[in-house]
């Protein structure tokens, strides 16, 4: 088989497929957070990036964050769009995020081009623990950090007396009179997407079926699936099971004994 068949393999295209992925959600919005306050009665929304940059109604936004002391960070080694506050805590990190992304999609590339089965085996395993490892560590250190900003307020604040909370990375809050929601933004859904095409790879490690076997194996498992259901349905709403092959065999042999008489 050539090199170009090969790489029609589901175990060698679904990682090509992630890195591509990976690249593109680095131009687009990871995180979406929507806020809601009385001075806003139909919302605001902000959109953060893989690396320094913010969407939507950002002043708006920092305008409503400034009310009770909370700031957007400092990310340090680049310039953001976005005017930092002198009491922002520092995020360096996020300047150098899509260098992990780059990384995972670069790694992806090197595994699919494997010059051996044993090699490309150990490859998707060693990738598929690899990105889960960056990944799971970016989120931790993405959470840690908000903790860090709920628990900096400036002190100076026109809103004074307020507790220090944990924004969450993903889900709901309230802090004040204002509530938000922070969730996945495209980039953040084409990335599950990228590691949910990874967990199918490694998967999929011991066989060479190829992308033209898709559809086969679709209905393949499909069938086995309705198989499998069906006995079930049919056993819980107590219906008889249909004869099996030895009481067709005896209602033969009882057949003959009858001509026999």
């Amino acid at each position: 088989m050539s090199k170009l068949n090969t790489l029609t393999e589901l175990r060698r295209a679904l990682p090509l497929a992630a890195a591509a992925l990976l690249l593109v959600a680095i131009a687009l919005p990871m995180w979406r957070i929507t806020l809601e306050a009385p001075q806003y009665p139909d919302g605001l929304f902000v959109e953060l990036y893989a690396y320094p940059r913010l969407e939507g109604d950002v002043a708006e936004t920092q305008a409503l964050n400034q009310y009770v002391g909370f700031y957007y960070p400092d990310p340090v080694y680049l310039d953001p769009n976005y005017d930092v506050n002198p009491n922002a805590i520092s995020v360096p990190e996020w300047s150098v995020g899509p260098i992990a992304f780059v990384a995972v999609a670069a790694a992806g590339v090197f595994v699919a081009l494997a010059p051996t089965v044993r090699k490309l085996k150990l490859g998707l395993t060693c990738q598929l623990a690899g990105t889960f490892a960056v990944f799971v560590t970016m989120f931790a250190a993405i959470q840690y950090r908000l903790y860090q900003t709920g628990h900096s307020l400036d002190p100076d604040a026109p809103m004074r007396g307020i507790d220090g909370f944990t924004p969450p990375l993903l889900g709901s809050y309230e802090i004040a009179n204002i509530s938000g929601v922070a969730w996945f933004g495209p980039g953040g859904y084409l990335t599950i997407v990228a590691l949910a095409l990874l967990v199918v790879a490694f998967l999929s490690r011991d066989s060479d079926a190829t992308l033209g076997d898709v559809p086969a194996l679709v209905r393949d498992r499909t069938d086995r699936l309705i198989g499998r259901i069906r006995p079930e349905r049919d056993s819980s709403d107590g219906s008889d099971p249909k004869p099996t092959t030895m009481s067709t065999d005896a209602t033969a042999a009882d057949r003959e004994v009858s001509r026999d008489d």
